[in-house]
């Protein structure tokens, strides 16, 4: 399952963080078929929530150009629909893919339609936004297209703002490293 310990040691405490790996999670994509996250070993990877009725929804555009620019690198983006964000992805995920498709022709994996935050959280983005899971950091989903970067391990590297583009060069840097 790819997880190891950090021990620190301090007078005051000790702290043990358990550092997962994306690679085992196994989900749902908007066509109802098993994703393994597992395939994507070996590959720098980009998670972003997504949705259909919102300022940000451009970036699919950019998403799509980056993902045909650097898959070929051992790069892939996931996209993963949510509704958490003042309800602009009301869709189903026959809606979701259609949209999807006929406006920005995404070809990169998009999962079936989860929320990222509340109490309802998705198990993916629990392990995204808590360090004592993902040993990076702890956060939370600020808006739609906000951005996880994750190494060829499977591990947790960055965060990048929703409003940051998704081909800001810090990001071209990661991906090209």
């Amino acid at each position: 399952m790819g997880l190891f310990t950090i021990s620190c040691n301090s007078q005051d405490n000790n702290v043990a963080v358990q550092k997962e790996s994306v690679h085992q999670f196994v989900l749902t994509d908007l066509n109802g078929d098993t994703f393994n996250m597992s395939s994507l070993k070996g590959k720098k990877v980009m998670i972003v929530n997504t949705a259909s009725k919102c300022g940000l929804t451009y970036q699919y555009e950019i998403l799509e150009k980056m993902y045909n620019s650097y898959k070929s690198d051992n790069f892939v983006i996931v996209g993963f629909p949510a509704n958490n964000f003042l309800w602009q992805e009301p869709g189903s995920n026959e809606e979701i893919a259609k949209f999807c498709l006929k406006n920005y022709g995404v070809t990169f994996p998009m999962m079936e339609k989860i929320s990222v935050k509340g109490t309802d959280m998705h198990p993916l983005y629990k392990f995204l936004t808590n360090k004592q899971k993902n040993g990076y950091k702890d956060s939370s989903v600020k808006w739609n297209f906000q951005k996880y970067l994750i190494n060829e391990n499977g591990y947790l590297e960055k965060i990048i703002s929703p409003r940051t583009k998704p081909d800001d060069p810090s990001v071209i840097e990661w991906i090209k490293t």
